[in-house]
Formats: structure tokens, C-alpha cells, sequence
């Protein structure tokens, strides 16, 4: 049970890499770089680890270029 529970995690973490790198891509594409963009190291530290994108601090300026790439 423990490895498919694992197995479980496993896939979880590698999916939020997956979306991670596609996030940055994508931004980057808009011409908008999120310094702070990384997986949550607390939320994967947990004993049952439920990944978390944290998109972090960034300037008024790449704020406003995010804003207006939603639009």
C-alpha cells in the first residue's frame, strides 16, 4: 500500500513540474518573467505532500503586463 501511495505522490510532484515549466513557457511568451515561480517546498515537505505552484513577489510593472495579458 505504501508504494502505491508513493507512486501516487510521485505522480502528483511530477505533474506540478510538468504544469510548472508549461506556466513559465507560457508567460515567457507573453514576455512576463515571474522570478518567485517555483513549486512550494512546504507543501511538498508535508508527510502527505500536496504540490503547490507558488508564483511569489513580483514588481508593479510585470504585475501590470500579467493584467494585461489576461485581458
Amino acid at each position: 500500500m505504501a508504494a502505491r501511495q508513493s507512486g501516487g505522490v510521485a505522480f502528483r510532484v511530477r505533474q506540478a513540474e510538468e504544469t510548472l515549466t508549461e506556466l513559465r513557457t507560457a508567460l515567457e511568451k507573453a514576455g512576463i518573467v515571474l522570478p518567485s515561480l517555483r513549486l512550494d517546498p512546504v507543501a511538498l515537505a508535508r508527510e502527505a505532500p500536496s504540490p503547490l505552484i507558488e508564483l511569489g513577489r513580483c514588481s508593479v510593472e510585470t504585475a501590470a503586463r500579467l493584467a494585461e495579458a489576461l485581458r
